[in-house]
This record gives C-alpha cells, structure tokens and sequence, in this order.
C-alpha cells in the first residue's frame, strides 16, 4: 500500500491505474477463501495460509492472490507432498520440511539486531520438539525479525542451557518450546527478566494427553513473565513475539 501511495505521488502510477490495483482491497473472495489483504495494516502480520484440510490446488490459488499484495506469503501445517506441489506451481517458493511451511524466499543474511534491540531466541527442551520451533522461527524470519536457535536444552541436562547464559542474556524475548511435563519455561523464567512465550508441545507418554500435562504445568509456572500459548501453536508464539518487539523503542524486525 505504501509502495503504491508513493509511486501515484511521484507519478510512476496514475489514479487510475492505483484503482485498479485496489479493487481486491481490502477484501478478496475466491472460490474456497475469502482473502483479507488489509490484515497487516491492522495487526502488522499479513494473512498467513492454514494449510492443514486444504488441498494443494486450494492452496496455491491463495497464495497466488496474496502475492499481488506482498512478497511474504506464508502457509502452515502443509504437509511435505502438498508443499512440493505448491512450489512447482509458484516459482520462487520454498518448503521448510521441519516447519510444514510453504513460504517466500527468505532473505539472506538474518537480520541482525543492533544494541541489543529486537533479538528473539526460539529455545527447545528436546530435539521432538524442533519441528514447532522450526513453525515459530520460520515465521519470524518471514515476518523480518532478528532470530536465533537454542535447541535440545531440556531440564534432563540443564546444563546445557546454562553453558548458553550469553544467548539467554542477549535475547530481548525468549520463545520457549516444551513437552513431557513442560518444565523449561519456568527453568528459564528463573534465569532472565525478558518476556517468555511458552509453547507446549504434544511430544510425550500417555498421561502427557497430548500436550496437555505440559499446557497445565506452563499455565501453573510459579515464574512470572512467562505467557502461554495453546499446544503445538509455534506460528501464534512467533506473532506475539513480534508484536511484543513492535513496540520496543529501535526495533527494526516485523515491519
């Protein structure tokens, strides 16, 4: 919309050449969705593709539609043969295995963050784990935000997380992905005084529920500054991580 309103200004584009372009704004229906390309200027997060009970065909013809808008196009919980399908119908597109996401092409380097500003740290406590937090860090990295990766650091060997205190202590928000009983938030609230997002994996035995025991110890952490999203939900950590970095003074990710 921005690019748009400044090319009409300095004339590369005419008034009614502008209306042409905006006539699917800010709504678009096709025949399986009903697209909502004015998200992002409402809540700064573009509308992203629930790939999970969608074909690839369905798909691709979103996705084909938000293009038009941005060049950051996401689609999530696809599975690996429909992802495949998807990117040879839209050149230019990539599929994260360990994500399930089909997303742009993302940029290269990382974006770095600059006096400490904005660094988001995505932490497992098992290598189970991985394939949420590869969801929330893909999505940062779609949504232009500074990342890193702390993986398989669990309370079994906490040691191992305390050997990376730097990483913790340069983080500005901590994202942090747990199953079995869902100890590693409190671990980590205990250790810094940055924002935590706990996310609960289904990773674990059977009286795990399927993530539950771990969605109920996170939810009844005796640490404070620790929020809780629901089980498995990697993309919705990584939006809320970004909204939160939004609003920091210097933040330069998530525009």
């Amino acid at each position: 919309m921005r690019k748009l309103l400044e090319e009409v200004r300095c004339g590369a584009c005419t008034v009614a050449e502008a209306l042409a372009e905006l006539k699917n704004f800010p709504a678009e229906m096709l025949s399986c969705a009903h697209l909502d390309h004015h998200r992002r200027l409402r809540t700064g997060v573009p509308e992203v593709v629930y790939g999970e009970n969608k074909t690839a065909g369905q798909i691709a013809d979103i996705l084909k539609k938000l293009l038009n808008f941005s060049p950051a196009v996401m689609a999530t919980r696809v599975g690996q043969e429909k992802g495949e399908a998807i990117c040879r119908e839209i050149p230019g597109l990539v599929y994260h295995e360990a994500a399930r996401m089909v997303t742009a092409k993302l940029e290269e380097p990382l974006p770095e963050a600059e006096d400490g500003a904005g660094l988001i740290v995505v932490l497992t406590a098992g290598t189970s784990d991985i394939p949420v937090a590869e969801e929330a860090y893909i999505t940062l990295r779609c949504l232009g935000n500074a990342v890193e990766r702390l993986y398989d650091v669990g309370v079994a060997g906490i040691h191992r997380l305390l050997s990376r205190r730097d990483l913790l202590d340069k983080a500005h928000i901590l994202i942090v992905v747990a199953g079995m009983e869902g100890a590693l938030p409190s671990v980590v609230g205990g250790l810094v005084d940055k924002p935590i997002i706990a996310v609960p994996t289904s990773v674990g035995y059977g009286t795990g529920l399927g993530g539950i025991a771990a969605l109920l110890g996170m939810l009844n952490s005796c640490a404070p500054g620790i929020a809780v999203v629901n089980i498995d939900n990697g993309f919705g950590a990584a939006c809320m991580a970004a909204s939160i970095g939004r609003q920091i003074s210097g933040w330069k990710g998530g525009s």
